[in-house]
């Protein structure tokens, strides 16, 4: 008993962590109608910058350097952080000025993929601005242990309790005992109203940036002796406290710290039985991680109805929809511009090119599920290995030939769709977005990083043969041959073709019924449930078949193949490409992860390690100021010249149909 006493008492440390990170999310969804993914990254910036000035006395900025101490005497502990907590609190007020505030009225969508955009932004540039190998934490808080119960209990665990509840407390007395607090609520309930008494709802926000932006902060300093310095780890920390808040109702700051808290010391006790014989071999890693995302999916179905809803001065408008349409010119020419640049390339930049071309197959899978339908999805990478991992077992222990093998893997990754999918029928927006984030984080832990489930080593994949003629994808030294890249080449302009069938016909304008109105697509006799569950299936598949042809160029996968940093990457480049057309999903296949973009960083330019930074930098600008991406923006572009032209000519314009008409007559015929 005094044994899991102690581990009860050891997730404190961590459950503080979550505490802290819900009562900040709740803070900022009151004061803006935001769920910021990126509250943990504040934490981790602020921990590393504490790290830098315990070690070398160096205060790292985001570009340029301040030095307060050398190595053998490095800055204070109290001022270093000091420093700390205000970086924290100043990425929050930046994040507000630059990134939120322009998108305060923009689409759920813009919102969630900026706020993804700015957490890989922070994760990224801690990579580049920190020696993350070298840097770790010193302790701040006693080291000293008291006995509980028989239990010896950490002071420090207890402190860092204590903290969490301090904040918590403070935001809650901030919001509900001041003029400005009461002004800030009063404001999300009638966002006008607040405006008409003369206070700013920009102004209100800001402060409560700040207050989070520096609990975040403080915590994860606090906490990083005992929890590790983890650059990873700090930016998903996000996940669990996600899933506190939710609890909470993103409304009660008292319910999100208390489930912050347990939640943490749950997790230590799943550790403390995973050295116990009883407990079983399967789930001896990962399933911690996959506890939160079983509560998220129970607290939005038990709460989702009651969770609230900023008051808005207006309605805002879904990005606009290319409707598809299947041209033969088009087609054969984009066939022949890719056989081409398969033939003309060898070995890296024809990796580059195959690997483009099955990014953008799953990118599609993004633009037909969050672009089309509207559900957001952050899952994308985790069906695609999920198919991925299931074609190792078919095709190498089953021996399952190609293409069955594949087809079959994708339906297995089709049935986690529609699984992860169900939660869809009852939220939607930003609380989607949650529940997939989670799912993905708790299949990369609980699956791809079990060896119970898939081996470290052993997860091989025998390569595809069709009519005796051998198809894979290295012979000799070729790191690609031509066989496999055409290969890959028909198989995603097969699959390719068939979604714009779909979406150009009754099925896609069923969506996009969806996509604007759920009410008014159910009065015309659209099943809007079964519409929801077949985009997801559809969009599962898709990724899956990505999945599975990622596993055979690759010949043997691993984990670190479907991250969801990888995901959220690919969905980074598809808003960028454009998420509501085909042609933005080749555009996010082009500048993708390990895709021609990638290579022409990494070889011409030699800025490979610069990549992510730029994805994000870039998603982060097109969120703000061309949310259409470049396939839409190329879209107005042609419009505009052709209205142009005729102006000039004397001839009457011809009415074109306007990106996102259709969509607007389905939801009212």
């Amino acid at each position: 008993m005094a044994q899991f006493l102690q581990f009860v008492f050891l997730g404190l440390s961590t459950g503080a962590v979550y505490a802290v990170l819900a009562s900040s999310l709740v803070g900022v969804h009151a004061a803006t109608g935001i769920i910021n993914f990126a509250q943990g990254a504040f934490a981790l910036w602020a921990v590393y910058v504490v790290a830098a000035l315990r070690t070398d006395g160096t205060f790292v900025l985001p570009i340029g350097s301040v030095s307060f101490g050398s190595a053998d005497l490095p800055t204070p502990m109290v001022a270093a952080a000091a420093l700390g907590v205000a970086s924290a609190a100043a990425w929050a007020l930046l994040a507000h000025l630059l990134v939120f505030r322009p998108l305060r009225h923009a689409p759920v969508l813009a919102q969630v993929v900026a706020s993804v955009g700015l957490m890989l932004f922070i994760q990224a540039l801690v990579g580049l601005r920190f020696d993350t190998e070298n840097l770790f934490a010193a302790p701040i808080l006693p080291e000293s242990t008291v006995t509980v119960a028989g239990a010896m209990v950490n002071v420090s665990d207890l402190i860092l309790a204590g903290v969490a509840i301090a904040v918590a407390l403070g935001l809650r007395a901030y919001f509900t005992l001041t003029t400005a607090g009461i002004a800030t609520r009063a404001g999300s309930e009638d966002e006008l109203a607040a405006r008409l008494t003369g206070y700013s709802p920009d102004r209100l926000a800001a402060i409560v940036w700040v207050m989070t932006g520096a609990a975040s902060g403080l915590i994860g300093v606090l906490a990083a002796y005992t929890i590790g310095l983890n650059e990873t780890s700090y930016t998903f920390y996000v996940i669990p406290a996600l899933a506190a808040a939710l609890v909470g109702r993103l409304a009660s700051f008292g319910v999100a710290c208390a489930a912050g808290l347990v939640l943490g010391s749950f997790q230590a006790v799943i550790l403390w039985a995973d050295t116990k014989d009883f407990w079983p071999n399967w789930a001896q890693a990962g399933l911690g991680d996959a506890v939160p995302f079983v509560i998220v999916i129970i607290a939005l179905f038990l709460l989702g109805g009651r969770i609230p809803a900023r008051g808005s001065l207006g309605s805002v408008k879904m990005p606009a929809v290319t409707i598809p349409r299947v041209r033969v010119v088009p087609t054969v020419a984009g066939v022949a511009i890719a056989v081409a640049a398969i033939v003309a390339t060898t070995g890296t930049w024809r990796f580059g090119v195959v690997t483009s071309i099955i990014l953008s197959l799953i990118a599609l899978s993004l633009v037909l599920l969050t672009g089309y339908l509207g559900q957001i999805s952050l899952a994308s990478m985790a069906f695609a290995g999920t198919a991925g991992f299931a074609l190792s077992k078919l095709a190498d222990n089953w021996h399952v030939p190609f293409p069955l093998g594949m087809i079959a893997a994708a339906l297995v990754a089709t049935a986690l769709g529609i699984m992860v999918g169900v939660p869809a029928l009852r939220i939607r927006g930003a609380q989607l977005a949650v529940v997939t984030l989670a799912a993905a984080l708790a299949i990369q832990s609980f699956v791809f990083n079990n060896p119970s489930l898939t081996p470290a080593q052993g997860n091989l994949i025998a390569d595809p043969t069709l009519f005796g003629v051998d198809l894979g994808v290295r012979e000799g030294t070729d790191l690609v041959t031509l066989r496999f890249a055409l290969m890959v080449l028909v198989v995603v302009a097969i699959c390719t073709l068939a979604v714009m069938r779909i979406m150009g016909g009754a099925t896609g304008r069923a969506m996009l019924a969806v996509r604007s109105n759920e009410r008014a697509a159910a009065s015309v006799g659209i099943d809007v449930a079964a519409t929801k569950l077949l985009g997801f299936a559809l969009s599962a598949f898709l990724a899956g078949i990505g999945g599975c042809l990622i596993g055979y160029s690759r010949g043997q996968l691993s984990a670190g193949s479907f991250t969801v940093m990888i995901g959220l990457t690919v969905l980074a480049m598809t808003y960028v490409g454009g998420i509501t057309s085909v042609s933005g999903a080749f555009i996010a296949g082009t500048a993708g992860p390990l895709g021609v973009g990638y290579v022409f960083l990494n070889q011409t330019l030699e800025l490979g390690e610069y990549y992510e930074l730029i994805a994000a930098g870039v998603l982060l600008l097109m969120a703000v100021l061309n949310p259409v991406g470049v396939a839409g923006a190329m879209t107005e572009a042609k419009h505009h010249l052709k209205a142009a032209l005729a102006r000039r000519s004397g001839r009457k314009p011809i009415a074109e149909p306007v990106p996102g008409a259709k969509e607007k007559a389905a939801a009212h015929v």
